[in-house]
């Protein structure tokens, strides 16, 4: 079995809904607390097992690769305050080991674009996808952790899903259930309240199998006019390739002003700062 070593973080999002903060900073570099949202997305990753991070970004993104990058002037500085705790901070923000690659997308034609962007970085073998805005708590290592133990015992695309009550469901793509728990029948991207087929939600985390290249490739646009992943993953599930596992934690909308305010103060009672 091929094991899973990469990830994609999609990461081209203008982040309209923070402007003019998100002007000129990425979104996925506004902090929680101290440390910022796609940090937490690569932490989870590297907890599962990866270690080599694919960022498709777009313009004004640069700050990302900044990040992840070693800033030896910074550090120098810091060291020579005596600070060195935090200069050791800043220059293992990964672990020895992991690789970023960064990829751009030249124009945001859907989540479904930006991952076929990342096809040569990927290849031919099983990945993750992590969504930075989905800010997650969880249990032991995370949930693209559990996501990639559901895949060893598979072999199958696998989908975090979450139990969304009500009208709100129309904003997620929401899974049909298959005849087994865990086993999904098609994925249909934000269907209306009342035509919803469960009260399950695909959320942002997912281990894909590399023939989602393939069908991204041959889709046509979907809500919105875009590439839709969650119609390349509801032709899989269509052949009985799709199965679900429920996420076990809380889940912050961080591409929401409320979501992210609330991700902050969980974090910080977290971190007993109040």
């Amino acid at each position: 079995m091929t094991k899973i070593r990469k990830a994609v973080f999609p990461v081209a999002g203008f982040g309209t809904r923070f402007l003019p903060a998100t002007k000129a900073m990425p979104k996925e570099l506004l902090p929680i607390v101290d440390k910022p949202l796609i940090q937490y997305a690569a932490e989870e990753a590297v907890a599962a097992g990866i270690d080599t991070l694919i960022f498709v970004t777009g313009r004004n993104k640069r700050a990302i690769e900044d990040h992840f990058d070693r800033n030896q002037e910074l550090e120098a500085a810091l060291r020579s305050k005596g600070k060195t705790a935090e200069a050791d901070m800043v220059r293992n923000i990964l672990p020895v080991g992991v690789e970023c690659i960064f990829v751009r997308q030249p124009e945001q034609l859907g989540l479904g674009h930006a991952i076929l962007c990342a096809e040569r970085a990927v290849g031919q073998e099983p990945f993750a996808v992590l969504l930075a805005d989905d800010f997650l708590t969880h249990p032991g290592l995370g949930v693209t952790a559990d996501l990639v133990a559901a895949y060893s015992a598979t072999e199958k695309t696998q989908l975090s899903v979450m139990n969304v009550e009500g009208s709100e469901i129309s904003k997620y793509g929401v899974i049909i259930p298959g005849t087994s728990p865990s086993e999904v029948a098609g994925l249909i991207e934000k269907p209306s309240h009342q035509e919803a087929p469960s009260s399950y939600a695909s959320i942002g985390r997912y281990v894909l199998t590399p023939d989602i290249f393939d069908i991204l490739r041959k889709l046509e646009p979907g809500v919105g006019g875009e590439i839709q992943l969650a119609d390349a993953i509801d032709f899989q599930a269509r052949r009985g390739l799709v199965r679900s596992l429920e996420l076990k934690g809380e889940r912050f909308d961080c591409g929401s002003v409320k979501g992210f305010i609330a991700a902050i103060s969980h974090v910080a009672r977290r971190q007993k700062l109040f």
